[in-house]
């Protein structure tokens, strides 16, 4: 992948203003094309993700397109808790933010290697590119949680995503790899989970629970500590 030349200025600016990020795997990474499954950790989860994880220069992040859209996207900050909606600025930031945002994000996130994310008949699009990215050999970086309120994410996932395991198999003829990742911030860390795979032999709609369970406990291992499930 060749990345463009203000996406490498960029994420070298945001090396040098962060601190490093060390990567602890279950088990050893296969180097196959595969999709790593992360949280949000905020809105520094996907800034560490593209910028300090070992197979950054490889990583292709699914994007809500309309974030890359400058005319859709004042609507989506409205909508997407980028404050509370209780603070007394909250009119003020209605009026301001969803327009600085449209006019700042597109520009700058158009030249990351994204896949856009539709969520009408478009979809096919973003499917269609994500296969041509792990039939290239790299990889796809997607944070499925359901955004809950302000800097908030519910603990289920959205489970689209899954599409692409059945559609790669179809094309590449292999079980996709997911590789659940757990963005800790404080401990500076990546912790990354064994893989789960897609199994050829059974329907998606068979085994998606299964999968969405398992990625679930890589993604939030805390939290099913916490409530005596395991963890890794």
């Amino acid at each position: 992948m060749a990345l463009k030349r203000s996406y490498r200025a960029l994420r070298g600016l945001v090396r040098v203003c962060t601190h490093r990020m060390r990567t602890e795997w279950t088990l050893p990474f296969t180097d196959e094309p595969s999709v790593f499954i992360c949280n949000h950790a905020g809105a520094m989860g996907p800034i560490h993700i593209c910028a300090r994880f070992p197979y950054a220069d490889c990583l292709h992040p699914w994007m809500n397109a309309q974030v890359l859209n400058t005319r859709e996207i004042p609507a989506y900050v409205r909508q997407d808790y980028w404050w509370r909606p209780d603070s007394r600025f909250a009119p003020l930031l209605s009026h301001t933010l969803p327009y600085v945002a449209a006019a700042l994000l597109p520009p700058i996130l158009r030249t990351a290697p994204t896949v856009p994310v539709y969520h009408d008949a478009r979809l096919v699009r973003t499917l269609r590119q994500s296969l041509r990215v792990l039939q290239g050999g790299e990889h796809l970086v997607i944070f499925p949680e359901q955004p809950s309120g302000h800097g908030e994410h519910c603990q289920e996932l959205n489970r689209g995503f899954l599409q692409i395991a059945p559609a790669y198999a179809r094309v590449a003829g292999k079980s996709l790899a997911f590789w659940p990742v757990h963005i800790d911030p404080e401990a500076r860390a990546f912790y990354v989970g064994a893989p789960l795979r897609y199994d050829m032999k059974r329907t998606l709609d068979a085994q998606a629970d299964e999968l969405l369970a398992g990625l679930s406990r890589g993604i939030w291992p805390d939290s099913y500590l916490a409530d005596g499930n395991g963890g890794k």
